[in-house]
């Protein structure tokens, strides 16, 4: 049967072709910006199958009921569903896919890059030496960064992308706090057991520990503090004035989960009256950056990276076909195992189905 798919963006020719090859109908919105909520109501109302969406597409209610009883699926190209109405999906039956778990690494290593960029002063050195202000060679002048080895790092969200970035600060001899709202003495104990492997081998220089603490003495006592949790009512604005005052003053605040999970306003002032020692950012309330955000302060620049939502982008994780590796090959996956009635067409057993609950 040949299903007709509208694409709002090209997620990757070798992916796509996966539903070509299967006989449909596919049209893909070719241009880099979202093709807007106007055109994917006139594709729905046109009586598409399926449709393939990314974090900058607004599906709504409006979308949902424009689907009612002809849209069979949509396929989000990302982890993340901030921009789907899961109520209005559940209301008018119609399942929606994610691409979950295929980007952790990606994801968990560029924070931890952030994290060293941050704290070893990455960009105002590179500044220097293109600026051609680097004139000599001096013990501490014009900077120093901070040595990530043996500091302390919070994770804030253990999932899957919180417990990949934790595993990989045990390669730096780090002292790790969990902090999540499920505590999970398993994961804990397993990350103590490989430190104390570790130090037993002559690998680290001295112990160091794994525990599950609470938000604020996560916060009180971290020289990192790194955030990986999905943005939730209860998550809003986690990191606000009274969370940064928390920190240390040498602290370094990672984000590279959702933007509203910190509070920006209150970010720059923190980072301009010294609160804390720097930040990093994948992330933002508003995205792309708008052009009057607070956070492009000039004064900000040497303690706040920036970065276009990119914890992700590898073409690996971005691009592969293969669903067990790639974003891309995830949604078509998803969209597939819906159309093409698999596992017996019982979406609550597809396991790239979100809101399995409506059916």
């Amino acid at each position: 049967m040949s299903f007709r798919i509208f694409a709002t963006c090209n997620i990757g020719e070798d992916a796509l072709d996966r539903v070509r090859e299967l006989g449909y109908d596919l049209e893909v919105f070719a241009e880099q910006e979202p093709p807007g909520k106007a055109l994917i109501l006139e594709r729905v109302r046109g009586g598409i199958d399926g449709l393939i969406t990314t974090l900058r597409d607004p599906i709504d209610r409006e979308v949902f009921e424009a689907g009612r009883g002809t849209l069979r699926v949509v396929a989000q190209d990302a982890v993340g569903f901030d921009n789907i109405d899961r109520q209005a999906a559940n209301d008018c039956g119609i399942p929606f896919t994610n691409t979950a778990d295929v980007l952790t690494h990606a994801t968990a290593e560029f924070a931890f890059f952030l994290l060293g960029a941050v704290s070893r002063k990455l960009y105002p050195s590179e500044r220097i030496v293109r600026e051609n202000r680097w004139s000599t060679w001096h013990p501490f002048l014009p900077i120093l960064g901070d040595e990530v080895t043996g500091k302390t790092v919070a994770v804030i969200g253990t999932g899957r992308i919180g417990r990949a970035f934790a595993v990989k600060c045990t390669g730096f001899q780090m002292d790790i706090l969990c902090c999540d709202g499920v505590e999970d003495r398993t994961f804990v104990s397993g990350l103590q057991e490989l430190l104390d492997t570790q130090s037993s081998l002559g690998l680290s220089r001295r112990r160091c520990s794994a525990s599950q603490v609470s938000f604020e003495e996560a916060l009180e006592r971290a020289d990192y503090v790194s955030l990986h949790v999905p943005l939730l009512p209860e998550t809003y604005h986690l990191i606000d004035a009274g969370a940064l005052r928390r920190m240390k003053q040498s602290a370094y605040l990672i984000n590279t989960s959702r933007g509203p999970v910190v509070d920006e306003q209150a970010l720059c002032q923190a980072l301009k009256e010294r609160w804390i020692a720097g930040a990093a950012l994948d992330v933002f309330e508003r995205e792309p950056l708008p052009e009057d955000s607070p956070l492009r302060d000039p004064e900000l620049t040497d303690r706040l990276r920036m970065f276009h939502h990119f914890a992700s982008a590898t073409r690996e994780t971005r691009l592969s076909p293969d669903p067990e590796i790639g974003m891309a090959g995830r949604c078509v996956q998803g969209l597939i195992d819906v159309l093409e009635g698999n596992y017996g067409g019982d979406l609550r057993q597809m396991p790239y189905v979100v809101n399995k609950e409506a059916f």
